[in-house]
């Protein structure tokens, strides 16, 4: 193993090297041949021939040839239009041949799981994404022996369900059944153990064999990662992670922001780790950290998808997060930064101008680089206060510093009483000393420094803003009973209708 690591170190260091030599594309160059690459390849699937893929690739600017002939689809009009007859066991419907692979989608804890199709190109686009991501590892400067380390990946089960004619799971699991073999030594908590679906009993058994292994990376949903290190902490009664694994320097995350966990993460290591953040969707890996010190994740260009990009305003979105007809869509080169953006992706898995549900937002055009700011159907503006998840990760963040506590679950809900509307906050705090109308004032400070328009709204329409402190196990408790506990599913930020009337309930009746 010492020798296969430092041939790997070795390896990342020469291709780093060769990297900087060669000089990258544009921007708009990448995504053109991908988009022509992908049309090629679907030109003759049922939805290529449907919207005419031989005549946008024959067109001067295929691009806009592209956007005039193919409608944007969400999840709903894709599935219900075209991916169920995949499901059914049709060949060549949006991508050539037979769908193998169905990655189960989290959705929110109170929605039922969605079916992306997973083809062998997408598998071979992520492998090939992943070790990108090493390779900006190189940047760190870590010695030799970091790369002979083990990497915990926590993840969903490699137990796929069979259904017949294909095969479904979380898209974790999926991508742990067709690890290449070279990565065995280094991959933890191992083959055996991935493979239990039982989310406690994969808990236990990874804390059971911690002390066999020397970490260097972990990975996952910050939530999911806490609980286990908190757990192999108390059980063998160490001051922090780092008296079991002294080689513990990264930590690559995804799913959600990681301000409101960093408190927390902060007492159960005694060494200083890199936090990388990961945006790996089940419909494909479609960027990552690659700069040190910088907080963007670098957009994947050039590896089977092709982006574009909806102004995330009242022109092109209704209240409830809906598109509305005709919207204004931006590529790659006419996009800019600080500006909201709902991402459409064109993939190597079938999926066409499909709309992901997630707003991003730039931090640098130069180097293609965004951040997550939330979902289009998770924000509130019920009165025109615009607030985004990424307003309120941030928000929550403050208070838990000023408090210094950590809040690592929150969630919000919308109130409209005739004119005057309303937030209800909920917020995990443990034992807390505080006072719910205390902390709802300065939660609300927080917000109106950090959003124009929610501070305007403030003055006017939004009047109740209340906040409830609850024990971070009953976020749990919750995901549990709505049969989402698990590595790849989080808690929703906002709770709408009727996820927000259940909610209440399920707190008062369990108090």
């Amino acid at each position: 193993m010492e020798i296969l690591g430092t041939l790997i170190k070795q390896g990342l260091t020469f291709r780093k090297n060769i990297g900087k030599v060669r000089r990258k594309p544009s921007g708009a160059k990448q995504q053109r041949k991908t988009l022509l690459k992908l049309l090629t390849k679907a030109r003759y699937t049922q939805f290529g021939e449907n919207f005419e893929f031989d005549s946008i690739l024959l067109a001067g600017n295929p691009e806009k040839m592209f956007q005039k002939l193919v409608p944007i689809y969400d999840y709903d009009r894709i599935f219900n239009d075209w991916w169920h007859k995949a499901l059914d066991d049709e060949k060549d419907v949006c991508w050539p041949g037979s769908i193998k692979y169905y990655a189960l989608s989290s959705g929110t804890s109170g929605a039922p799981s969605k079916q992306i199709p997973v083809t062998s190109a997408m598998l071979r686009s992520m492998r090939k994404t992943t070790i990108r991501q090493i390779l900006s590892l190189t940047n760190y400067g870590f010695p030799e022996e970091f790369f002979q380390k083990g990497i915990m990946i926590i993840g969903g089960s490699s137990d796929l369900q069979n259904m017949g004619h294909y095969y479904q799971g979380d898209l974790s699991g999926i991508n742990a059944t067709k690890m290449p073999f070279w990565t065995s030594p280094f991959y933890k908590p191992g083959k055996e153990i991935v493979k239990l679906r039982d989310w406690k009993t994969k808990i236990e058994e990874i804390i059971n064999h911690a002390p066999e292994w020397d970490i260097s990376i972990i990975t996952g949903v910050p939530a999911w990662n806490q609980i286990i290190l908190e757990r192999i902490i108390e059980k063998y009664k160490l001051k922090n992670i780092h008296d079991l694994w002294p080689n513990l320097q990264v930590f690559i995350y995804g799913g959600v922001a990681i301000g409101p966990y960093l408190k927390s993460f902060e007492k159960l290591f005694g060494k200083k780790v890199h936090y990388l953040e990961t945006y790996l969707a089940s419909e494909g890996f479609l960027a990552y950290q690659s700069r040190k010190d910088v907080k963007g994740m670098e957009l994947t260009l050039d590896n089977g998808i092709f982006t574009e990009f909806i102004p995330f305003n009242e022109t092109n979105f209704n209240s409830d997060g809906s598109l509305k007809e005709n919207p204004e869509v931006k590529l790659i080169d006419e996009v800019t930064e600080d500006v909201d953006y709902a991402l459409l992706i064109s993939t190597n898995s079938g999926a066409w101008r499909y709309m992901i549900g997630d707003t991003i937002r730039f931090t640098s055009v130069e180097h293609h680089e965004v951040v997550i700011t939330g979902r289009t159907k998770h924000f509130l503006s019920l009165c025109g206060e615009h607030l985004s998840v990424d307003n309120m990760t941030q928000a929550i963040h403050n208070l838990s510093a000023e408090l210094n506590a950590p809040i690592t679950e929150l969630t919000v809900a919308g109130t409209a009483e005739g004119s005057s509307f309303g937030h209800h906050w909920f917020v995990a705090l443990d034992n807390p000393p505080f006072n719910e109308a205390e902390l709802a004032v300065k939660l609300d400070e927080y917000l109106k420094a950090l959003n124009d328009d929610y501070a305007v709204e403030r003055k006017h329409a939004l009047q109740d803003i209340r906040l409830r402190i609850v024990p971070t196990s009953k976020f749990y408790e919750w995901m549990e009973k709505k049969g989402k506990l698990g590595s790849q599913n989080k808690f929703p930020r906002v709770l709408q209708n009727s996820a927000y009337t259940e909610w209440q309930a399920f707190l008062n009746g369990s108090h």
